[in-house]
């Protein structure tokens, strides 16, 4: 008897960690979260490391999407809060910065595939609080925002690796605005900043606006995924891409889809261009410098 009970009990043993290793390995993201709460006046420190550990895990230990990803499948993101004022216990005004990566095949480069400053991060907090989520559902801004960056996540990933792959999640995001839009927090509405969350998801969803998603796949798939065998091929694709997105910028200037493109990719592409075909270096500086005229760092394509 005492046999079985050890065996039993080893076996749920085996099947609790393997049920654990299973689910670990199903969910999508691997985001690393940093609070900094420096200008905040609180005697409790300990709230903002619960608050990096607890949103973290909301985004990494849900399932986003119907796929199941290995570990190393896992996509990269960090999100930076700047918390810069507590109004009242519980209560937080911030900034966030949203940056994803992507692994470029057969090197151990990552290049950044979207780079976003949200500017109305605003959100209620109490340590070690449930943090409850559901699509059709909002229940509040926390939890809403980072729903809503997890299917931004996927749907830039997703877009890197297929022509307009991330519709599916670009979709769930705009369903997470339409829900939190009856909020009237900051953010959501569509009369508000042309930098908020709204104006991001709008873009995306705009058909006028395509040149620049199907320019993600272009420049990642066909281009930088191939770039260590075909550099001058995949600088010839980038800079297809470019005048892609001249198109949509020709549309609007102010896009903030076109602002994150270049915030992403404005070094990348200085470097990516810093060498190869004289005639097509220059011709990706005019578009650049054009596209995206207060940066200095594209002087490097023509500086020898």
């Amino acid at each position: 008897m005492l046999l079985l009970k050890t065996f039993m009990r080893n076996l749920s043993f085996l099947l609790f960690f393997l049920f654990t290793v299973l689910l670990c390995r199903a969910q999508e993201l691997n985001v690393k979260v940093t609070i900094n709460a420096d200008q905040v006046q609180t005697t409790d420190r300990a709230v903002f490391k619960d608050m990096e550990r607890a949103f973290a895990n909301f985004m990494n230990s849900r399932k986003w999407s119907n796929d199941t990803y290995k570990n190393y499948e896992k996509i990269n993101c960090r999100i930076f809060i700047n918390i810069s004022k507590m109004p009242s216990i519980g209560n937080f005004t911030a900034s966030a910065q949203v940056t994803v990566a992507r692994p470029v095949f057969n090197t151990s480069y990552e290049t950044v595939l979207f780079n976003f400053a949200d500017r109305e991060f605003e959100f209620e907090y109490i340590e070690s609080q449930p943090m409850d989520y559901n699509d059709n559902t909002y229940f509040n801004n926390l939890t809403s925002m980072l729903a809503f960056y997890s299917y931004i996540v996927l749907g830039m990933d997703y877009d890197s690796f297929s022509d307009m792959g991330g519709n599916t999640y670009f979709q769930k995001a705009l369903t997470v605005v339409n829900n939190a839009q009856g909020s009237n927090r900051p953010g959501w509405d569509a009369l508000g900043s042309t930098r908020s969350r709204y104006a991001l998801i709008e873009s995306l969803n705009n058909p006028q606006m395509a040149e620049v998603r199907k320019g993600t796949y272009k420049y990642h798939r066909l281009a930088l995924d191939t770039f260590d065998k075909t550099p001058d091929d995949s600088r010839t694709i980038i800079l297809d891409v470019l005048k892609s997105v001249k198109k949509a910028w020709t549309i609007n200037p102010n896009s903030i889809l076109v602002i994150a493109f270049f915030d992403s990719k404005a070094t990348e592409l200085a470097n990516l261009f810093a060498e190869g075909n004289l005639s097509v270096r220059r011709e990706a500086y005019d578009l650049l410098t054009q596209l995206d005229p207060k940066r200095n760092i594209y002087q490097k394509i023509v500086a020898n």
